[in-house]
C-alpha cells in the first residue's frame, strides 16, 4: 500500500485519497484516530493534515467510512439495516445514533414511527439522492427509553390531557377522567403510557402515576425538573426506615482495628449551608520541617454494606443531585447528615491518607488506613478566606502568607490553617508546571427567600480557602489510584475504578487555534499532553481579564473531552495525573464507596474485583453523573427566568455570550442572566451562520454579531414552563 511513502508535500488530494481508501480497506473492523493515520501514513505537514481531514470527511458522506468519534474513524461494513438510538427533536430534526458510534443520521417525522427520544430502534437507510444528506427510516421500535412522562395537566368536560414542556409529542398525552388521580387542570403530574401509536391508533393513552402539585409551587416545579430526567424526588420509606435502625455506635472492636487521631488536631472546610461533612484535615508538627496532614474521609462502606437495600438504592442514584434550592442525597438523610457526616466534637469512623510532608510539600511517606477522628471545629470556607487574609493572604496570587509577625498569627488554629494553605500552594503550582490546565469558572449563585423565589443572582469564584481543599482531596485520590493502578512492568493491576480524561479532541483544538488567531494570541495543537496543557494555560493566563477572556475560555472548554468513570485508565489530561480515582466524597457519589470497597478487599489480601461487573457500574454512575448535572442546570434555567419574570419589558447591557443558527444567546452584564434574541428579531438583514469563527455575518450590510460583542437588551418574554429567556435587541 506503499505506506508512508506518499507523505510529502507533493502529494496531490487524489493520490491521498486512494492511500487513505487503501489504509481503512485493508483494517476492517478497526477504529483509527487521526494520530494514528497521520503518524502511519507520515503526514507530518499541516496543509497535508487538514487535507486528509476534508478527504474523510468526504469519504464519511460516501459512505465508504464511519465516523466514529469527532477525532475517528473506521471502514464501513455495515449493511443496509442497523440497529441504534433515536434521537427526538422539537423541531422536527429528529436522527439515528447507530449502535458503535458514528455520526447522527436525519431521520424525518413521517419516517419515524412516533419513535421517542433515547428509544432503542431499526433503521433502514433510504437510498441516497444526489446532493442529499443521508436519512434513514424507523421500521421497528426494539425498546422504549421511558414509559413515564411529566406535563401539566388540562382537564376538558370529557377527556384530560397532559401537555409536555419540551413538545415531545405531535399529539398531547390522552387520560381517561376515571385515571386521573384527582389531578385537576393546571396540577403537574407524572404519567405512565398505557397505549402507544400504531397505524390503527395515532393518539397516546396514559394514565396518572403521581400528582406532584400545582403549577408555579417552588416544590412542584424542582420535583418536576427530577422528574423529567426519571430522577427521583422522594426517598423509598423502606430504605429510610433500614437506615433509621443503623445505630451509628462505634464499638471497641472499631477502634482496635484503626488508628487513632482523636488527639491529633482535626477541621472540616465546607460551604456555610453544607450538611454532610464528608472529608476533613488533620494537620501536626512530627518534628522540625516535617508534618504529618491527614485526609479523612467518612466510612460510608462500614454502615452500607454492599447488596444491602441502602446500597442498591445508593447504586440505582449513583449521585447525590444539587438544585439550586435543595439537595436530593445519594444516601438517607440518617446517614449521610448524621452517623457518616464529620460532626465537630463527636467520634466518627474514616479511611484516610496519612502524609508526612515537609515545608517544600515533598512527601516523604504515606499510608491508606481506617481511622477514627473527631473534628475539633466546624469551618465554612468563608471564615477560613477571611482568616488567611487578615494574615497578609491576596486572594488569587498563588503566595502563601508572610512569615509571622512577633505576636504569631491572628486567629483561631492560625498556625495549622495557614500552613495547610502554605503546603496547598506548592502542590497546586507543581500541578501546573507538571501539565495541569487552569481552568478558574465561575459558577452562578442564587440567593433564595423562604419561599423558594431568587432575590439575587451572581457570579461565584473559587478561592484560596476552597482550593486549599481540593488541592488536599486531589493528593488524596491520586496517591489512591497509584496506590492500586501503579505495578511493575509486566504485572497487571488489580479492578478500581479511575476518574479518567481524555486528551482534547484535535478537530476542535484547531477550531481554537484558528478563533484566537485574530486576536493575536496562539494555542499548540500537537505534541506532547504536557506540552498542549501549558500552552492552553498560558492562553488563560494572557487573555485573563481582558474582555475576550470568556469567549475564549468557553471556545477551548469545548475542545475538552468530558471526564468519565472507568476500569480501564488513560490518565487524567485535564490534572495532568497518570492516575486518578474518586475516593474523597462516598456520601455524595458511589463510584468513591466503590474504591473504598475495593482498597479495603486489597488490604486485606483479597483477588482482583470483577473487571466487566465494575465497568458496567463505572458506565451507570457516568450516565447518572451527565443526568443529575442535566437537571442542575434545568433548575438554575427556571430560577434565571423566575427572577426575571418581573423585569419583562426592562433594558440591560449585555454582551453576547452565543452564537447559533437560530439565534443570539446574551447574557446581561449587571446579573448574569442568559437569554435568546431569536433569529427572527435580527430582521435587518439576511444573516449568515460562520459556526468556525463564533459569529453571524449580514449579507447586505456586513454587520456582524460576535461572541463577547456588548449588547443592548430588552426582556421580551420568561417563560417558566420552558425555563426559557426571550430577549430583543433595543438598539
Amino acid at each position: 500500500m506503499g505506506k508512508g511513502k506518499k507523505g510529502g508535500k507533493r502529494m496531490t488530494k487524489g493520490q491521498l485519497r486512494e492511500v487513505l481508501q487503501g489504509f481503512f480497506s485493508s483494517q476492517p473492523g478497526k477504529t483509527l484516530s487521526f494520530k494514528e493515520i497521520f503518524r502511519t501514513l507520515r503526514l507530518d505537514t499541516h496543509p497535508l493534515k487538514m487535507l486528509a481531514i476534508d478527504i474523510m470527511e468526504e469519504m464519511v458522506w460516501d459512505d465508504f467510512i464511519t465516523k466514529v468519534t469527532d477525532s475517528s474513524y473506521s471502514l464501513n461494513t455495515k449493511g443496509q439495516l442497523q440497529e441504534g438510538t433515536f434521537l427526538r427533536k422539537s423541531n422536527g430534526k429528529n436522527s439515528f445514533l447507530p449502535e458503535g458510534g458514528g455520526s447522527p443520521i436525519f431521520v424525518s417525522e413521517r419516517n419515524s414511527m412516533w419513535a421517542l427520544n433515547g428509544d432503542r430502534v431499526k433503521v433502514s437507510f433510504m437510498a441516497r439522492r444526489q446532493n442529499h444528506i443521508k436519512e434513514a427510516q424507523v421500521i421497528e421500535i426494539l425498546e422504549r427509553k421511558k414509559d413515564q412522562f411529566v406535563g401539566r395537566l388540562r382537564v376538558d368536560k370529557s377527556l384530560a390531557y397532559l401537555v409536555t414542556p419540551d413538545n415531545t409529542f405531535v399529539h398531547d398525552i390522552i387520560i381517561p377522567k376515571n385515571k386521573l388521580k384527582g389531578g385537576q387542570s393546571d396540577d403537574k403530574a407524572v404519567v405512565k403510557i398505557t397505549q402507544w401509536p400504531d397505524a390503527e391508533h395515532k393518539n397516546l393513552m396514559g394514565e396518572v402515576i403521581d400528582v406532584l402539585g400545582q403549577t408555579g409551587d417552588n416544590d412542584v416545579e424542582m420535583n418536576t425538573i427530577l422528574a423529567q430526567y426519571g430522577l427521583p424526588y422522594k426517598y423509598p420509606k423502606v430504605v429510610e426506615d433500614a437506615a433509621n435502625s443503623i445505630t451509628g455506635e462505634i464499638t471497641k472492636q472499631d477502634e482496635a482495628e484503626r488508628e487513632d487521631f482523636r488527639d491529633v488536631f482535626t477541621c472540616t472546610i465546607d460551604p456555610k449551608d453544607a450538611k454532610d461533612f464528608d472529608d476533613a484535615l488533620s494537620i501536626k508538627l512530627l518534628d522540625k520541617g516535617l508534618w504529618q496532614i491527614g485526609v479523612h474521609i467518612a466510612d460510608v462502606s462500614h454502615y452500607v454494606t454492599e447488596g444491602s437495600i441502602i446500597d442498591k438504592e445508593a447504586v440505582k442514584r449513583a449521585t447525590s443531585i444539587y438544585l439550586v434550592d435543595r439537595t436530593i442525597p445519594m444516601l438517607p438523610e440518617r446517614l449521610c447528615n448524621l452517623i457518616c457526616s464529620l460532626r465537630p466534637d463527636e467520634d466518627k469512623l474514616t479511611y484516610s491518607v496519612i502524609f508526612n510532608i515537609d515545608e517544600e510539600a515533598n512527601i516523604k511517606s504515606w499510608r491508606v488506613v481506617h481511622t477514627i477522628i473527631r473534628s475539633n471545629r466546624r469551618y465554612a470556607y468563608e471564615e477560613v478566606q477571611q482568616l488567611l487574609e487578615d494574615n497578609g493572604v491576596v486572594d488569587g496570587t498563588g503566595e502563601p502568607a508572610p512569615i509571622a509577625p512577633a505576636g504569631g498569627y491572628k486567629g483561631e488554629n492560625a498556625d495549622q490553617l495557614i500552613m495547610l494553605d502554605r503546603i496547598a500552594k506548592m502542590f497546586r503550582a507543581k500541578r501546573f508546571k507538571g501539565g495541569a490546565v487552569k481552568f478558574d469558572r465561575e459558577e452562578l449563585h442564587f440567593d433564595i427567600d423562604e419561599t423558594g423565589k431568587p432575590t439575587r443572582c451572581y457570579f461565584k469564584r473559587s478561592k484560596d480557602a476552597n482550593k486549599l481543599v481540593e488541592e488536599f482531596m486531589l493528593l488524596a485520590n491520586r496517591t489512591v489510584a497509584e496506590s492500586i493502578g501503579k505495578v511493575k512492568n509486566g504485572a497487571k493491576a488489580k479492578t478500581l475504578p479511575y476518574r479518567i480524561h481524555d486528551n482534547p479532541d484535535p478537530q476542535k483544538l484547531e477550531t481554537l487555534r484558528q478563533f484566537i488567531v485574530k486576536f493575536g494570541y496562539r494555542v499548540k495543537t500537537e505534541g506532547t499532553k504536557g506540552a498542549t496543557a501549558r500552552s492552553l494555560n498560558k492562553l488563560m493566563d494572557d487573555c485573563d481579564g481582558k474582555p475576550e477572556q470568556k469567549m475564549i475560555q468557553s471556545v477551548a472548554l469545548r475542545a475538552m473531552m468530558k471526564a468519565k468513570y472507568s476500569v480501564h485508565n488513560i490518565g487524567h489530561f485535564g490534572l495532568a495525573f497518570d492516575y486518578y480515582t474518586h475516593f474523597t466524597s462516598p456520601i455524595r457519589r458511589y463510584p468513591d464507596t466503590m474504591v473504598h470497597r475495593l482498597l479495603t478487599r486489597y488490604a486485606e489480601g483479597g483477588r482482583s474485583a470483577n473487571e466487566k461487573h465494575y465497568e458496567e457500574l463505572c458506565e451507570h454512575c457516568s450516565d447518572m453523573e451527565i443526568i443529575a448535572q442535566s437537571a442542575e442546570r434545568d433548575s438554575i434555567k427556571y430560577k434565571m427566568v423566575e427572577f426575571m419574570s418581573d423585569k419583562v419589558g426592562e433594558v440591560f447591557e449585555a454582551h453576547i455570550s452565543g452564537i447559533t443558527s437560530y439565534g443570539v444567546y446574551a447574557e446581561i452584564d449587571e446579573n448574569h442572566c442568559e437569554g435568546m434574541i431569536p433569529m427572527r428579531d435580527l430582521d435587518d438583514d439576511y444573516y449568515d451562520f460562520d459556526e468556525r469563527n463564533f459569529c453571524l455575518r449580514g449579507r447586505r450590510h456586513h454587520h456582524t454579531y460576535q461572541l463577547g460583542d456588548a449588547i443592548k437588551i430588552k426582556v421580551a418574554k420568561a417563560n417558566l414552563e420552558r425555563k426559557q429567556l426571550d430577549f430583543g435587541l433595543s438598539e
